[in-house]
């Protein structure tokens, strides 16, 4: 196995693209559009990471993100209007950490874990 992508899926991958740039600060990569003009597959990069999201049903497992400033990740989200399902909270296993619900319901943490 080289390399593992968190797979999302959203109703709307147009307006989740948007929200996720606005909210989290990820940054396009690539979109594929089918003839319909509907995105079909994207990949978005969160410093050398990225994800995966495509049309289909929110839900599922959700996705996690070392960042390295979890407090202004956090005002980002809020500003943005996402729901704190899990406020930022030091964790026993040292990491500071926050998880959130994009506007279709899928899962996102965001911590400075580092496995």
């Amino acid at each position: 196995m080289r390399t593992v992508y968190p797979l999302t899926r959203y109703r709307d991958p147009d307006a989740a693209i948007d929200w996720l740039s606005k909210a989290f600060g990820f940054e396009v990569h690539q979109v594929s559009k089918g003839d319909d003009g509907a995105i079909k597959h994207a990949e978005l990069l969160a410093g050398t990471g990225m994800i995966m999201l495509g049309p289909g049903e929110p839900g599922g497992p959700g996705v996690y993100i070392a960042v390295d400033d979890p407090d202004a990740h956090h005002d980002r989200a809020v500003t943005a209007e996402a729901r704190i399902t899990m406020e930022l909270t030091d964790q026993s296993y040292g990491s500071r950490e926050y998880a959130c619900e994009d506007p279709e319901g899928n899962l996102w943490y965001f911590g400075t874990h580092r496995p």
